[in-house]
């Protein structure tokens, strides 16, 4: 409650007020924005801004946009191309464009996977302990010894396949 505070106050007293941003059937009114900053938002999902791209004209701009009024036979069409860069910032074709981020997802994965890589390499070399003596191959051999001279479970487990005679596992 004492966060809200604050904001009611300043939202009563008229000092963030966003009544009068938007008109009823309009689009937002632009005139109190400082010159580089624009309403300009173009996506291939939306493709017409509601502002130009371009709001200051050099010069040449102004003179092409008087040109522009003409007849457009009479542009070349390196005119018409800088003409759409003044409405639109980029044509379909650059939007569409792949873009070479995919090397840096894929750099920024292999850091981390080489990272990764190195954290468990030294955990198994200075943290993790020796390994049991009872995971050695020389003791596996003398416990599975130790279960054919017991004669452990001679219907159908180990000593089943063994041949006591021979001192082979059976064909």
């Amino acid at each position: 409650m004492l966060a809200r505070a604050p904001w009611s106050l300043i939202l009563r007293s008229g000092g963030l007020s966003t009544r009068g941003v938007h008109s009823p059937g309009g689009t937002a009114q632009t005139e109190g924005k400082m010159p580089p900053y624009t309403n300009y938002h173009a996506q291939r999902a939306y493709p017409m801004p509601d502002d130009p791209y371009c709001t200051e004209l050099s010069a040449e701009q102004q003179a092409l946009k008087e040109k522009e009024k003409g007849s457009w036979t009479q542009l070349t069409k390196a005119e018409k191309v800088a003409l759409y860069h003044i409405q639109f910032n980029e044509t379909f074709a650059e939007m569409n464009r792949r873009s070479n981020e995919w090397k840096t997802v894929m750099g920024g994965v292999f850091f981390f996977v080489g990272v990764t890589a190195l954290v468990i390499w030294w955990q198994r070399v200075f943290v993790f302990p020796e390994k049991p003596i009872t995971l050695t191959d020389q003791w596996k051999a003398q416990q599975l010894q130790r279960i054919l001279d017991m004669k452990g479970n001679p219907v159908q487990g180990l000593a089943a396949r063994w041949d006591y005679d021979k001192k082979e596992w059976k064909k």
